[in-house]
């Protein structure tokens, strides 16, 4: 726990052992003292509280935006959106991500990003802790709007997360993948990395 101090001690005194017989004639007596002792402390600093954190900034945190291994299906695919809080204070995530996909080059890609459900609750993060969200979107099936011929949409390098607080964070997509229908993403709202 942190800012505790964990202490065990441990004494052994006044051990006697008395041996007789065949140590020889006579009585011998041996005192043996052994004293332990064991201190463990933890301390975690961080500045600002949980209830007072303010919505995480594009600079507080670090990003991926990677591959549901297995999610394939009926011409979709899920990804997930991480976001660790990288700061020294807790910040806040909230509701469906918002933000826009980029190409190769960095070239801003169509992005539509719908509400797969999950609310829009507030989730506070410690120093170090992480939220996800999941977007499921076809990487094969052309919409309106889409070439209709090879590629739907060019591949998606990144996605540039909008933060609530302000500013952007990048998160290279693993692996980079076209988003069909105009760059439809169907997100669920954040929640606490398990």
């Amino acid at each position: 726990m942190a800012g505790k101090r964990a202490a065990a001690g441990l004494v052994l005194t006044a051990v006697a052992i008395t041996a007789a017989g065949c140590l020889g004639s006579g009585t011998k007596t041996v005192t043996v003292t052994h004293t332990q002792t064991v201190t463990s402390t933890k301390t975690v600093t961080t500045t600002g509280s949980v209830t007072s954190a303010q919505p995480c900034m594009g600079t507080d945190l670090a990003a991926t935006f990677s591959l549901v291994p297995g999610s394939q299906g009926a011409g979709q695919i899920a990804y997930t959106l991480a976001v660790k809080n990288t700061s020294q204070s807790p910040c806040s995530v909230r509701g469906i991500p918002q933000g826009t996909l980029l190409g190769a080059s960095g070239s801003e890609l169509p992005t539509n990003i719908k509400s797969a459900g999950g609310g829009a609750r507030r989730l506070v993060l410690p120093p170090g802790a992480s939220a996800t969200a999941q977007a499921r979107f076809s990487p094969d099936v052309a919409g309106d709007g889409d070439s209709q011929s090879g590629a739907c949409q060019p591949q998606a390098h990144t996605f540039q997360l909008n933060a609530e607080g302000g500013g952007v964070r990048e998160a290279a997509i693993k692996p980079p993948t076209s988003v069909c229908q105009q760059g439809t993403l169907n997100f669920v709202a954040f929640g606490y990395a398990g």
